[in-house]
Parts: structure tokens; C-alpha cells; sequence
């Protein structure tokens, strides 16, 4: 699928493990991580592309949503640890953009593996469109 170690640049970000996300064994109920993931590419948005996620859906009523997911759980996480969510660009279409996202421990072991294709739609239509040419170039721009 894919690689966390390749060499493509890299978003990550720490995020605390809490009890919202675990289930009854303390241990990351395997549907948080797909929320966790969503906070990802939003952070990335914010932080990194310099692009407000929250503008994007609320005043350009464009949408991101996930077409197809591929994911691999390695290893187990714990509430109350401290982990690390990376995120690559493995693929940038006319409409679509793949990401390369994963969950590593502090101990660098790898959680969690995961390739989604998200689609550009239009929040009034919901239909596919094309990357608005600011998003666009922006993951250009941080891709270089």
C-alpha cells in the first residue's frame, strides 16, 4: 500500500490517544482512526497549505469526501499514548487527490496504514469537480 518512511514530503502531527476514542479495553476502536485520519487532512489544510478546511466547505461549498479506502492495522494503540498521524500525497488528479496516511507509536512502530482517494464535489450539486486551482496549487506548492 504504501510506505512511511519514503521519501515524499510529510505532514505529521501529535495527537493524544483519549478515552473517546478507545473501546471498553482501552485500546482505539478501529473506526477513530477514520475520524482521526479527517483531522489529519484538515490540519494539513490549516497548517500546512495555508488553506482554512472550514472555508472551503462552508463558504466555497466545496466538499472532500472519501471514494475509496485502503487500510492495513499492524499494531494496537493505547489511551493515554502520544502518536504520531502522517500524511503524504501519493497522487494529485484533475478531480481527485490520494493520500498516504498512517498512525506510528512513540516507540516508531507503525499502527496503522492507510491510501485514501478523496474526490473535489461540489457541496451544492454533489457532484465531481475539478480541484479549485488555489487548492490545487497550494498541494503543488507544498508537494515541491
Amino acid at each position: 500500500m504504501h510506505n512511511p518512511s519514503s521519501t515524499g514530503k510529510r505532514f505529521v502531527t501529535q495527537v493524544p490517544i483519549r478515552f473517546a476514542h478507545c473501546d471498553p479495553a482501552g485500546i482505539i476502536f478501529f473506526p477513530q482512526y477514520l475520524v482521526l485520519f479527517n483531522a489529519l487532512v484538515e490540519d494539513w489544510f490549516n497548517q500546512a497549505l495555508n488553506l482554512s478546511y472550514a472555508d472551503m466547505v462552508q463558504q466555497d461549498q466545496v466538499g472532500l469526501p472519501i471514494v475509496h479506502l485502503e487500510c492495513d492495522f499492524k499494531a494496537i494503540t493505547r489511551m493515554g499514548e502520544v502518536v504520531d498521524f502522517g500524511l503524504s500525497v501519493a497522487k494529485l488528479g484533475n478531480r481527485s487527490l490520494t493520500l498516504n496516511v498512517d498512525c506510528t507509536g512513540p516507540d516508531g512502530q507503525l499502527r496503522v496504514a492507510a491510501q485514501k482517494v478523496l474526490v473535489f464535489t461540489s457541496l451544492q450539486t454533489h457532484q465531481a469537480i475539478s480541484a479549485p486551482e488555489p487548492i490545487r496549487s497550494a498541494i503543488e506548492h507544498w508537494m515541491n
